[in-house]
């Protein structure tokens, strides 16, 4: 199966398709990264209000500062929405601009909320940026304000390490806490206070009050404070942050699976009850609590888990497998790691892995994890340099796949031929200096220049992926939404935002189309923040496409429930997927958001560790 993935701008989909000309041209020039920005250009200078907009968030995913110059026109357009877009995209372009400048005069309060957050994320903070923030909590307009809350938010996670809050800023964004009740905009105002290490009574008071469940987890975060909640997503901070082995122990019991898988890591991590541990390790209902309990049990009573490990390293389970791989590590079981590093299952062996005899043959492997577990294992060893061809054979087998998203494990090996030095293995490397991944090509031409005492430069400085898919295709996905069914749990309904992250969403359908997440897991679960599942090899590291996904990002936020690609940096999306748990705004403007969980939450908030996608079938309009 080839997956063909593109991308294209949100906001220039309704003219693509009406095949109009300049939007088409402005889409590829942006799928392409194209250094030929002309296009681009000509769109900017465009009459056309939505060629504009189209233009200005294709520069500002370019993010190319130099464009800067071309973007700032549209500063002054008669149309609130085109000067937003420009905003946005002087932001994502990381231009040296004064935003600040713009707020006297700008009569739209989505416009200003823009403003305030382009100001919150410039590197390096502009002077006087604060002050500007702390006046725009004061905003007529509920959305400008929000926005310099989410201003103050950005500028003091980026700057944690080297700036300090003024008292003014934290006063008022504690006056935030207490008069403004949007749950948005106490949710940054508590984030930027927890930033700065506020320990503000009042505040945490106000919040654990409110009647979001959002807002009181960022309350408990802040103030480490015990609290019975009836969000199970507070009860997990509860547990983590206030806990008592007293609490814990009851909180094992609790109705959501999150909650209590945390409450049983608290009982080892705080040396409780071994007696307990050692019941859920025996009698615990379901193998997660087994294999959470046997790490738990390795910290409190390591002779009475080094015990139970033979039984439980035959279990059928093969993630529970790899939980009593973490134990054996921590009891250093060498009779037991030895066996799982045989494991059928390769996230199994890469988890038990400690020898270079082992690392050596799971050199055969086509696992992505399992293979950047054996160059982990095998870096600073004696046996490297005679392994220098073995881990060469292995790159070409890599390269033959033609999958530029095997990334990973072909740079973790070629930095391992590196590290051996085999002059002659490493220049085998050289036609890689032309492959179609940059990444690939640049790492083999530093490795190539000191090896052969000659400079090299690679021949491939970009990636260029397929063409875009059909304007009818994306017309087919236009307000189509998935229904997701978990085995055995039950099944949820996403909405697609086909107009927002057009390429995405066709490349997400027509792999579900396809069948490529059937039987797939959510490998991933991280309470509280994500849940990331799409791999074939239920890791990290193996890819369901063969090509990179473009990044799509724009104004929709990493809401709760919202779904998103993974990537491993700009422009690497390979298929797999994750479902935010909770707002993760960190994550806006990095990760391309391209569907919303309208039906079914519910089900979401129950999906663990190994839980299997049955099926995704896309519902067209």
């Amino acid at each position: 199966m080839t997956i063909i993935l593109v991308t294209m701008s949100p906001l220039l989909l309704s003219c693509l398709l009406l095949q109009a000309p300049a939007a088409r041209a402005i889409a590829v020039a942006e799928y392409q990264r194209s250094e030929d920005v002309s296009v681009i250009i000509a769109g900017l200078k465009s009459a056309d209000l939505p060629t504009q907009r189209a233009a200005a968030r294709a520069a500002g995913r370019l993010e190319r500062a130099a464009l800067a110059e071309a973007v700032l026109p549209l500063l002054k357009s008669p149309d609130p929405e085109v000067r937003l877009e420009a905003v946005a995209a002087l932001a994502q372009m990381g231009a040296r601009f004064d935003f600040a400048a713009l707020l006297p005069t700008e009569k739209s309060g989505a416009v200003r909320a823009v403003v305030y957050e382009a100001l919150g994320r410039s590197k390096p903070p502009v002077a006087g940026g604060e002050g500007v923030l702390v006046r725009g909590l004061k905003d007529d307009d509920i959305t400008a304000r929000t926005g310099a809350a989410r201003g103050l938010e950005t500028m003091a996670r980026l700057g944690l390490k080297t700036m300090k809050m003024a008292p003014t800023t934290i006063e008022a964004l504690r006056q935030a806490v207490r008069e403004d009740a949007v749950s948005r905009l106490r949710q940054f105002a508590l984030l930027a206070l927890n930033a700065a290490g506020d320990q503000d009574a009042a505040s945490f008071d106000i919040a654990l009050r409110d009647p979001e469940p959002q807002v009181r987890r960022l309350a408990v975060l802040g103030s480490k404070r015990w609290v019975d909640d009836p969000s199970p997503i507070v009860r997990l901070e509860a547990i983590r942050l206030a806990g008592t082995c007293e609490r814990a122990l009851a909180g094992v019991e609790d109705p959501s699976g999150h909650v209590a898988l945390a409450a049983i890591d608290f009982l080892g991590a705080h040396k409780c009850d071994a007696t307990v541990i050692e019941g859920l390790v025996d009698r615990g209902k379901s193998w997660r609590i087994r294999a959470h309990a046997i790490v738990a049990l390795a910290k409190v009573a390591p002779e009475s888990a080094r015990m139970k490990l033979p039984a439980l390293r035959a279990d059928a389970v093969w993630q529970l497998r790899a939980y009593v791989a973490s134990a054996a590590k921590l009891l250093k079981d060498e009779a037991t790691l030895a066996a799982l590093a045989g494991d059928l299952s390769p996230n199994v062996a890469a988890a038990a892995m400690n020898t270079a005899e082992q690392a050596l043959r799971a050199l055969t492997s086509g696992h992505s994890g399992l293979l950047l577990a054996a160059a982990g294992t095998l870096k600073g060893t004696p046996e490297l340099k005679s392994a220098a061809p073995r881990i060469l054979e292995t790159v070409q087998r890599l390269t033959r796949e033609d999958r530029v998203t095997l990334r990973d494990a072909r740079v973790g090996l070629i930095e391992l031929l590196a590290e051996a030095g085999d002059t002659g293995v490493i220049e085998k490397l050289r036609p890689l200096v032309a492959d179609p991944d940059p990444a690939v090509a640049a790492l083999v031409a530093k490795v190539l220049s000191p090896a052969t005492g000659n400079p090299v430069e690679p021949r491939t400085t970009r990636y260029v992926p397929n063409a875009l898919f059909s304007a009818l295709t994306l017309r087919s996905f236009e307000g189509s939404k998935a229904l997701i069914t978990m085995k055995g749990l039950g099944a949820f309904t996403v909405q697609l935002f086909a107009e927002e992250a057009p390429a995405t969403v066709a490349t997400f359908a027509l792999l579900a189309g396809a069948g490529a997440y059937d039987g797939l897991t959510f490998h991933r679960v991280v309470p509280n923040f994500v849940l990331q599942g799409g791999s074939p090899g239920a890791d990290e590291y193996d890819p369901l496409t063969p090509m990179f996904m473009r990044d799509e990002v724009g104004f929709l936020s990493h809401e709760r429930g919202t779904l998103g690609i993974s990537t491993r940096g700009r422009d690497t999306g390979d298929g797999q997927i994750f479902i935010n748990l909770v707002d993760n705004w960190r994550l806006d403007h990095t990760y391309t958001v391209f569907a919303r969980v309208t039906e079914g939450m519910e089900i979401v908030d129950r999906i663990l560790e190994g839980d299997v996608i049955e099926s995704i079938v896309i519902r067209e309009r």
